[in-house]
């Protein structure tokens, strides 16, 4: 067998280092070619919209945007953000959480550090705190409320400079179509505007003690969660309205939302702040339901009428109790504006719709003798 010689010349390979080498410059030069191209301002690819556009000067703001302007400007340092507080104990420690249960809106009622919202806002309620426009926080103390108009007020202690009441309006004197203003912190955001006209007037609408709210104005201007308690303003910046309350299938802003009108607002809130709770109602006091049922009598049985009080001024006479334990009936009340009251409880519900200074005329009947008397309404405590 013959031997084979299987050597062979191969060229010789080339040197390892070029390849990374090349690739190397190649990233190089791409990088500044970028470069280049980026700090240009793009001078160097041309082609439309490369360039910014230049500003067209928009001139002098609209009468209205600057009445709105001035508005928010006037009345949002009044407007302030209410919170909700509710108290839990917690396992094992002795001071109890704070659980936040909700937000709303309010507005400054006076220097003296007065704050009106809604009866809804606060409800429920353990503590609140009052936010200011300047984001300053006041711990807040409940002074009243009226339930059957939605109303609440609170106070805090801050300096008079930091005050600054809402202007006041009137109601009674609005029609549709006006401009409104409602300022408010929907979802929690604060000072926020919005914009709307007067959409209807004199709305009924449930009040949190089942009555009803009459007299309300409907607005398109948008209310949300949160907004609850904020001023309702005409274009004079003045206060119209309490925002309370929307119409909408989602619970949020569909088109429609109501405000407590000024005019009642403007009667309850300082009854509120002189007595604490309070309602419409007659400054009379009557025999229980059973004292019916004993005495075999229809009606609400006076048992006692406030002294100075538009009922005793109406000549009502409350019973008379002997020292024997005997009670001689005087004036019985079985109707208000026509409406039968068979005892004494049904006062406060045939009155629930009504507002401090309505007249109403009631039926009184002593000793089988009828007579109509006409009374106004005051605020009486709950």
């Amino acid at each position: 067998m013959s031997n084979w010689d299987t050597s062979q010349d191969y060229p010789p390979s080339p040197r390892p280092w070029l390849l990374p080498l090349l690739g190397c410059a190649i990233v190089v030069l791409g990088g500044l070619l970028v470069y280049r191209i980026a700090t240009s301002g793009g001078d160097d690819v041309p082609g439309p919209g490369t360039k910014p556009r230049p500003v067209t000067p928009r001139g002098e703001l609209t009468a209205a945007e600057q009445t709105t302007i001035d508005i928010f400007k006037t009345a949002s340092p009044a407007v302030v953000h209410i919170t909700n507080i509710g108290l839990r104990r917690r396992v094992f420690r002795m001071n109890p959480m704070e659980i936040q249960k909700g937000t709303g809106t309010g507005f400054i009622w006076n220097e003296d550090g007065y704050i009106v919202t809604n009866f809804h806002v606060v409800e429920g309620g353990q503590k609140w705190r009052v936010t200011l426009v300047d984001n300053s926080i006041y711990d807040a103390r409940p002074i009243g409320s009226a339930r059957d108009r939605d109303l609440a007020v609170l106070k805090i202690d801050a300096p008079r400079e930091k005050l600054r009441p809402i202007l006041i309006g009137t109601s009674h004197d609005l029609v549709v179509g006006q401009h409104v203003f409602a300022i408010g912190n929907p979802f929690g955001l604060d000072q926020t505007l919005t914009t709307g006209v007067i959409s209807g007037l004199d709305r009924e609408i449930d009040s949190r003690s089942g009555g009803r709210i009459r007299g309300v104005i409907q607005t398109d201007a948008a209310i949300n969660p949160g907004n609850s308690g904020g001023p309702l303003l005409d274009s004079a910046g003045r206060l119209i309205g309490v925002n309370t309350a929307i119409a909408s299938p989602s619970g949020v802003y569909a088109g429609i939302g109501f405000a407590v009108p000024v005019d009642i607002v403007n009667v309850y809130v300082p009854h509120i702040i002189r007595k604490g709770s309070v309602r419409a109602g007659l400054a009379v006091d009557t025999w229980s339901d059973g004292h019916n049922r004993h005495w075999r009598v229809a009606g609400a049985i006076l048992k006692a009428v406030d002294d100075d009080s538009s009922a005793a001024r109406a000549g009502l006479k409350p019973s008379v109790e002997h020292g024997d334990g005997q009670v001689s009936v005087e004036d019985v009340i079985i109707e208000i504006d026509g409406d039968r009251i068979r005892l004494g409880s049904n006062l406060d519900v045939k009155l629930a719709d009504r507002d401090v200074g309505d007249k109403v005329t009631l039926t009184v009947v002593n000793e089988g003798r009828k007579r109509d008397v006409e009374v106004v309404l005051e605020a009486v405590n709950r």
